[in-house]
Formats: structure tokens, sequence, C-alpha cells
């Protein structure tokens, strides 16, 4: 049998991505579908997501410096950046970036704890942990993301750190009128 030499086309734009906001000095990591093929069950997702620590006012800064090393998905994101604190750009291979500028104690916190991924055949990156990726999901409450959410809970399982899981929850449930999300979590923590 033939060994494949595959190589997955996202985790590749991830792996350049990781070298580029190393050399710009950003405070970053990556979440969603790239954090998701770690830590629960590999799907197929189409962009890449990741959290860069950004201090307010700093939106046009960080706009410009990614236009260097990506194009920007349309005419006028540079705004999007400043009033919804999100770049949207592509690489040069076609692959979109959905990049967070993370200002909240959480989004600090969800980088601290980042660590890196050694990917074979493909290089590393900086991913959220299993707990952070569990509480950002929970907060985008979508069926996929539920679902998700289970699945890197068996994956997972007693590796878990459960504690922080609710600790980080709660705090942000204070943010967001969606009391359905934490009825959500504990349903599937007692399956």
């Amino acid at each position: 049998m033939a060994k494949s030499n595959f190589l997955n086309p996202i985790l590749v734009a991830a792996v350049k991505a990781d070298e580029i906001f190393n050399e710009l000095g950003w405070e970053f990591c990556f979440i969603g579908g790239v954090a998701l093929l770690r830590w629960g069950q590999p799907r197929q997702t189409i962009d890449v997501d990741a959290v860069i620590w950004a201090s307010l006012g700093a939106e046009k800064s960080f706009a410009k410096s990614a236009g260097r090393f990506f194009k920007h998905r349309f005419e006028g994101s540079e705004k999007t950046a400043v009033e919804q604190r999100i770049l949207l750009l592509r690489d040069e291979d076609g692959i979109d970036f959905d990049l967070s500028l993370g200002a909240l104690d959480f989004e600090q916190r969800v980088i601290d704890r980042a660590s890196y991924w050694k990917i074979p055949k493909h290089g590393k990156i900086k991913t959220c942990t299993a707990e952070d990726l569990i509480v950002l999901k929970a907060i985008a409450n979508r069926d996929q993301d539920w679902i998700d959410i289970q699945n890197v809970c068996i994956r997972q399982s007693k590796k878990l750190n459960l504690k922080q899981v609710n600790a980080e929850l709660n705090e942000l449930l204070e943010l967001v009128d969606e009391p359905e999300i934490l009825g959500r979590w504990q349903a599937i923590r007692k399956s």
C-alpha cells in the first residue's frame, strides 16, 4: 500500500499563517475548525479561525499589517475590522481567514493557555485548549457547535478541566443574553 502524501490545504495555510503571526509579533492562537481537528472529531472546515490580541483602537493597525501578507476579502474590510473587530482575509492560495481581534480578559486567557500542536507532514500551529474550544463553541451557540462540543467531550473525556469550562462559560454568559447555553452545556456534561 502506497503512503499518502496528501497535505490538508487548511492546515498548510494555518502553518504559514502561524509563521506570519509570529513574525508580526502578534499574540494569537487558532480556534474553530482548526482547533477541532486537534481536540475533537475531525470534520471538514473551509476556513481558518484565530483570535489575535488587539487592544481597543488598534484595529486599523492590525488590518494594515495583515494586508502585507493577506488580501482583504472585500473593499471596506478595514471598516469591518474597526466596527466588528474581525479581520476577514484570504491568503494567496484562496483560503479564507476570520481573525477575531480579541480584547476581553477571557480572550487573553485563551491565548495564554494555548499550546503548539505538531502536525505530521505539515508543521506546527498554536491552538486553544480543548476547554477553551468548548467555551468558544458554546458561546457561538450553533447546532454544529454543540455537535463539536459533544465530540470534544467524548474524545478528551476525563482529561478535560470541567471547573475551568464552567467558570469561563459562566463569566461569558453574563455578557450574552442566551440562558439556554448553560442548559445545553449541562445536558452534554451529564451524557
